[in-house]
């Protein structure tokens, strides 16, 4: 029956076991999404035993404050892996090591967890290909390395209103990419 259920009919049996407090529900998203964040909070910190933490703390969160699972949109993966990347941000701040030093930041997305998030993983890479390279690097800046927008005019040496007027025009097309194409299934 596992097999025969959409990722989404899974993904909302799972948080209702988990709000119910089961922890086969919680054994399960750890089943069906702890590579995946795995792989991200390495591509991160670049240093297994931190991201053994960081996903650690994903799924602790997720057990401890079911409330949050209210507010997810999108799809549950997406949620677990913004989650992982604000924890290994917060973890690569809270220990002043470097981000993302590879010059394309984006190559993690190509670890495919299921047939809806690679999908979505090449709607992404499509809608960056229409990214001019300068909104390309402070997205990558922003989302990779965390910085903030005054940090990226610091370390990129131009106006702040450059910068917030280039992630914005870059978050623009991103959006616009995705909201061409839906995923199949959401």
């Amino acid at each position: 029956m596992r097999q025969q259920l959409s990722t989404v009919a899974l993904d909302l049996q799972t948080i209702a076991g988990l709000k119910r407090r089961d922890p086969s529900a919680l054994r399960d998203l750890y089943d069906r999404y702890g590579g995946i964040t795995y792989s991200v909070a390495l591509r991160y910190l670049r240093d297994s035993s931190a991201a053994e933490d960081v996903v650690q703390e994903v799924f602790l969160r997720v057990w401890t404050r079911t409330h949050l699972l209210d507010n997810v949109k999108g799809t549950l993966a997406s949620w677990l892996l913004a989650v992982t990347r604000n924890l290994a941000i917060d973890h690569l701040r809270a220990y002043g090591r470097d981000g993302c030093r590879e010059q394309n930041c984006f190559e993690f997305v190509a670890v495919p967890v299921n047939f809806e998030l690679s999908d979505g993983v090449d709607r992404l890479r499509t809608a960056l290909t229409t990214l001019t390279q300068e909104q390309r690097q402070v997205v990558e800046l922003a989302y990779f390395e965390g910085l903030s927008q005054t940090e990226i005019s610091e370390r990129l040496g131009r106006p702040l209103g450059t910068v917030k007027s280039c992630v914005r025009a870059a978050l623009n097309k991103l959006r616009h990419g995705f909201s061409q194409t839906s995923l199949p299934g959401v």
